[in-house]
């Protein structure tokens, strides 16, 4: 049985004609920089989500940058962000010449712990980046009473959580701040690399917007120094047709999150995500955690799934702090014992939108059979 970590095949078949009649639109219009659709679908994208501006860059990582120049954050600076998320959180700070200040997680929902931020706050702390981690949010109303308690500034890292909610509002507009990825892979993927800098205040906006354009509104009169980061218009073109099946996307990875869910109800030693009442979790990954009292632990479960063919990944292996980039002083943290148990026991099981139960069943049966055998 063939399965997919993701399947972009399956989800393209479905909707291929609207795909090839948008892309050609856009060629036969010739408009392949800031053409119109770029505008219709960064309004689009601001409507669906509940917010007022949204900016279209060329990749996820270069938003969390631009929203960091947007705020003015520099050397001297510190930004706190959880040390179990990809690098880029990171490393937008340490391109600007700021300080990445890594907290720790909640064990339950692999998202920052606004208790480990408080401890971590100095004067020269500048902004606080939550990451809305595999597709659950992060505990906003704490942060952002932090945020407001100490003058700092909050950018939503909601590259993973495109649609999801939390107290009935969606991610990316809860903060100063937002930042989207429309890497192939996430929730809402174009066919190469996008981004968006979300945000409900114009000034930030008009920043963010010269910022991504070599710091200029108007052509050869750059008022600061940016950057060179534009979503293209064919990228934009394929966001738009897609974003019509966001919800729709979300829906049927709930389906399949729900049905491991119940797959994995009876095994102790295997701990499914972790539902928040108060917020909706779209799935972009689903990551269990495998005990370490089973032989093996989690490495040996997937040099299991590797020999049944089956695909899996862990994200994340080596928490921020520890790797080589930032091993040499340039960044700080506390104590982050829950991040070090998490690198150690996650591991994502296949997550996408055309998953059947069958492919689900045959996923779950060699992870059962693993961990109940080595345990008889």
């Amino acid at each position: 049985m063939r399965i997919d970590m993701v399947d972009l095949r399956g989800q393209h078949e479905a909707i291929k004609h609207e795909i090839d009649e948008a892309i050609e639109s856009v060629i036969e219009e010739a408009a392949f920089i800031r053409g119109p659709v770029v505008g219709e679908f960064e309004c689009k994208l601001a409507g669906t989500l509940g917010g007022s501006f949204a900016l279209g860059v060329a990749n996820g990582t270069d938003a969390l940058q631009i929203a960091m120049m947007a705020l003015e954050i520099g050397p001297g600076d510190e930004v706190i962000t959880s040390a179990f998320t990809f690098v880029a959180t990171g490393e937008a700070a340490a391109l600007l010449g700021a300080t990445p200040v890594f907290a720790d997680i909640d064990p339950q929902t692999f998202n920052i712990d606004p208790a480990s931020i408080e401890a971590l706050i100095t004067p020269a702390t500048k902004a606080i980046v939550p990451v809305h981690l595999f597709g659950q949010p992060a505990d906003m109303d704490p942060i952002l009473e932090i945020a407001r308690t100490n003058d700092l500034h909050v950018i939503e890292d909601n590259a993973q959580s495109i649609g999801a909610s939390y107290r009935e509002k969606k991610t990316g507009f809860l903060g100063d701040l937002g930042c989207l990825s429309f890497f192939p892979s996430k929730n809402l993927g174009c066919f190469g690399d996008g981004g968006a800098v979300l945000t409900n205040d114009e000034h930030l906006y008009r920043k963010a917007r010269m910022i991504s354009n070599h710091g200029s509104e108007k052509k050869y009169h750059n008022e600061r120094v940016g950057i060179n980061s534009r979503l293209d218009t064919i990228q934009a073109a394929v966001l738009k047709v897609k974003l019509k099946y966001l919800d729709e996307y979300n829906a049927a990875r709930r389906r399949a999150a729900s049905f491991y869910d119940a797959l994995f109800a009876e095994c102790e030693f295997i701990s499914t995500p972790h539902h928040g009442a108060d917020r909706t979790h779209v799935f972009h990954q689903y990551t269990v955690r495998i005990s370490e009292d089973v032989p093996g632990g989690r490495d040996g479960l997937s040099e299991h799934l590797d020999a049944q063919n089956i695909p899996h990944a862990v994200y994340y292996p080596v928490p921020l702090h520890r790797l080589p980039v930032f091993s040499n002083g340039s960044c700080r943290y506390g104590d982050l014992s829950e991040t070090e148990q998490a690198a150690r026991e996650v591991l994502s099981l296949p997550m996408h939108t055309e998953l059947t139960e069958e492919q689900q069943e045959h996923i779950g049966r060699a992870v059962l059979e693993h961990v109940d055998g080595r345990l008889r």
